[in-house]
């Protein structure tokens, strides 16, 4: 090998790195069955990653919605979860898997039942756009943040 071939192909790899797409950032969580601590560890592992995206107020129903979707998966299902939250460009998507294939109902909370009911419909009113997509095995809720909507 000759003198200074080495720092080369490192100056090589790194020009060739420069010129390859950056990944968007991503947040990649197993969440275990009914375990209701994952809840506020997703959302600080949600707010490490929304850090540098500048859109404060959007951080924070990113949180709270991603909150929603995960404690619906963990209490509804008696799987694991996968949570998954992409910032792109356009903004940031969050979606939660599970391995069930019953699809959540979208309900008219009851007046009397404290706290339950309330997470689909707080989805549907607060992020841009949200749905569920079915899988050979499960189901992915998901919702949208536009990163151009003040």
């Amino acid at each position: 090998m000759a003198i200074g071939a080495s720092s080369a192909k490192a100056a090589q790899d790194k020009a060739d790195s420069a010129t390859e797409p950056a990944q968007p950032p991503q947040l990649r969580r197993r969440l275990g069955r009914a375990d209701l601590r994952a809840v506020p560890e997703a959302r600080r592992a949600l707010r490490e990653l929304l850090r540098h995206w500048g859109r404060p107020g959007r951080s924070e129903i990113a949180e709270l919605l991603t909150s929603e979707l995960v404690t619906n998966a963990l209490i509804h299902t008696d799987h694991d979860a996968v949570l998954t939250a992409t910032v792109g460009p356009r903004g940031l998507r969050v979606e939660v898997r599970d391995f069930v294939a019953r699809r959540p109902r979208l309900r008219v909370p009851d007046a009397d039942d404290g706290t339950h009911g309330r997470g689909l419909v707080l989805v549907q009113s607060l992020a841009d756009a949200w749905g569920v997509s079915a899988h050979g095995v499960g189901k992915s809720v998901w919702f949208e943040l536009d990163s151009d909507v003040a």
